[in-house]
């Protein structure tokens, strides 16, 4: 074949298109239904697949390096073993596509939102989401939900403003991806388009509380996947930091599902396959569904809850607030030496600068940030008075 020859690849790209017919479900999303906001002309001599270009587009991202070093759920904690966002975001690709494939769904799409789906959480997991959340409401820009940013950095804030322009699949995904909501079934609601993806960005800015569906059948095997990767393994890390112990463990629970991270998972994917194959939704059977709801109030108030983990949470509180604060200042001063004008603002596209308020743009700074740089952020002082190293 030769490389020049760009009519070759449109074939490849034609085959493969035209193969996921005998492969995949007739409700799986097909690669070429894949809709972007921006026509590209040069992806029609690309012989990548829509989604496909999505995880690409998603894994060479700079908040997918992040990743590397932001909370899952223990934060300032020693430990080589325990879980960090990056595994997280790979166990649920893992196990979302073991789902996708036996059911017939287009594992590409699965993918990249697996990947993409936890890109906008903020340092020190959902106490930092919190923490900002409030500063955001005080600012008058909103509550601040990590799954609106992880569209906004894919869309408005990644290349310097300019985007990544994915596939409203792939940012629906993201968006509606709540792997906190416990459901049993979940029905794709499947004629979205962009302007269904604005306003669902706007509800859950106004009201996180807002129940949002995915489009697509690949969508909620993600969202139940995201909650099959956390729930088994979050309760090895407690066991492993001498929080809990297996004995502990909800024997109910235990019954249906197993008590080791390995069988949890197992039996959570193994029952979704039973109860969703060849059927237009995803769900968990009743028994299996029980299980997993009494497992997740136990995680919450043995785990998420326990005043061992929360010995830094007032200290982190303060640090958000300091520099939130001190952020805004330098805006709206123009302190040209600051990291937000360094570090984030230096580059950045005029449609990014014209669209965003300052609050909005402090916002956009501290949930990229690393768990690590965001203390390196903070006053030397001030860490080391609040007792965090």
């Amino acid at each position: 074949m030769e490389k020049s020859d760009p009519r070759r690849l449109d074939a490849i790209q034609a085959a493969l298109n035209a193969r996921e017919a005998d492969f995949l479900c007739a409700d799986a999303a097909a690669s070429d239904s894949g809709r972007r906001r921006k026509n590209e002309p040069q992806l029609k001599t690309d012989y990548r697949q829509s989604f496909s270009l999505d995880v690409d587009r998603i894994m060479h991202s700079r908040s997918y390096t992040r990743y590397i070093d932001k909370t899952q759920v223990f934060y300032l904690i020693k430990n080589d073993h325990i879980t960090h966002r990056v595994l997280h975001v790979q166990l649920v690709s893992k196990i979302a596509r073991t789902i996708g494939r036996f059911l017939g769904l287009n594992e590409d799409l699965i993918e990249a939102i697996a990947l993409g789906h936890d890109i906008g959480h903020a340092p020190f997991g959902h106490d930092g989401e919190r923490f900002l959340s409030e500063l955001c409401r005080a600012a008058g820009i909103g509550y601040f939900y990590h799954s609106v940013q992880s569209v906004h950095f894919l869309e408005s804030v990644e290349r310097k403003g300019r985007g990544w322009n994915l596939c409203l699949q792939t940012l629906d995904g993201i968006l509606c991806h709540d792997g906190e909501i416990h459901d049993r079934t979940l029905r794709p609601e499947s004629e979205k388009n962009f302007d269904h993806l604005n306003a669902e960005r706007a509800a859950k800015t106004t009201d996180p509380g807002a129940r949002l569906i995915p489009m697509t059948l690949e969508g909620c095997v993600v969202r139940f996947a995201d909650t099959i990767s956390y729930i088994g393994r979050d309760i090895e890390d407690a066991i492993r930091l001498g929080l809990l112990a297996r004995s502990d463990l909800p024997e109910r629970c235990v019954r249906v599902l197993g008590n080791t991270n390995g069988a949890i998972v197992y039996a959570l994917v193994t029952d979704v396959i039973r109860q969703s194959y060849r059927h237009p939704h995803i769900a968990f059977g009743p028994d299996v569904s029980n299980a997993l709801r009494r497992l997740k109030q136990f995680n919450l108030e043995r785990i998420y809850m326990n005043p061992a983990i929360k010995r830094h949470t007032a200290g982190i509180q303060r640090l958000f607030t300091a520099l939130f604060h001190r952020f805004l200042t330098d805006i709206e001063t123009e302190n040209r030496s600051s990291p937000i004008f360094a570090g984030f603002l230096d580059g950045m596209s005029e449609a990014y600068l014209s669209a965003h308020r300052p609050p909005e743009i402090v916002r956009d700074f501290i949930a990229g940030m690393t768990d690590q740089y965001f203390l390196k952020q903070c006053p030397p002082l001030l860490v080391s008075e609040l007792g965090i190293s």
